[in-house]
């Protein structure tokens, strides 16, 4: 199945860098919304996750020529480039700070609606979602990017490894401290009471 993913990244990579525009189209469907959110969770901010996007894929446009399908399949290359522009964003803000005040995600979520769901459960669900995402944004860069990578965006161990370039004991290191920091924070927010 790996095989199969890494032969059509690299076919759609070769028809897209040759002006085939369907396959540039696909591969801006196919990932556009997993780089859009990923990068909601370092901004959250809809403006500025909509912009890190579209600089990712231009990003992604110019430098289509230099992915190799022997370094890795498409999606980790993709989300190796989209995961460096956000977080030098991420940096750069931090060293920059203007509006820290998030807006809502509501538009940008898709999610079905339960049977017998109410619409005071529907604002239950957002409100946590709005408080557990005020405690990822407390936590310190390294851990706040592993927990994302791995319990948002669900990658695997090896993906982040494969992602942000380090040791897999690192990775597991940072997802757990990221996890155990998350819940004091949620515990201080009065968010959970474990």
């Amino acid at each position: 199945m790996q095989a199969a993913k890494e032969i059509n990244g690299a076919e759609l990579v070769r028809r897209a860098t040759s002006g085939d525009g369907v396959a540039w189209e696909e591969i801006v469907t196919t990932f556009s919304r997993r780089i859009f959110n990923l990068a909601y969770r370092f901004t959250s901010n809809v403006d500025a996750a909509e912009d890190l996007t579209q600089e990712v894929f231009v990003r992604i446009y110019k430098t289509l020529g230099q992915y190799d399908a022997k370094q890795g399949d498409l999606s980790n290359w993709l989300m190796r480039l989209a995961r460096n522009l956000i977080i030098d964003d991420y940096r750069h803000r931090q060293r920059n700070p203007q509006n820290t005040m998030a807006d809502t995600v509501d538009d940008h979520h898709y999610h079905l609606r339960a049977v017998g769901t109410s619409a005071h459960k529907d604002l239950e669900r957002r409100e946590l979602a709005a408080q557990v995402q005020d405690g990822i944004d407390k936590l310190p860069a390294d851990l706040k990017t592993c927990v994302i990578l791995r319990d948002i965006e669900e990658l695997t161990y090896q993906e982040i490894v494969d992602v942000l370039q380090i040791p897999e004991g690192t990775v597991k290191s940072r997802i757990n401290r990221g996890r155990i920091e998350l819940a004091k924070i949620l515990k201080r927010m009065r968010v959970v009471t474990i």
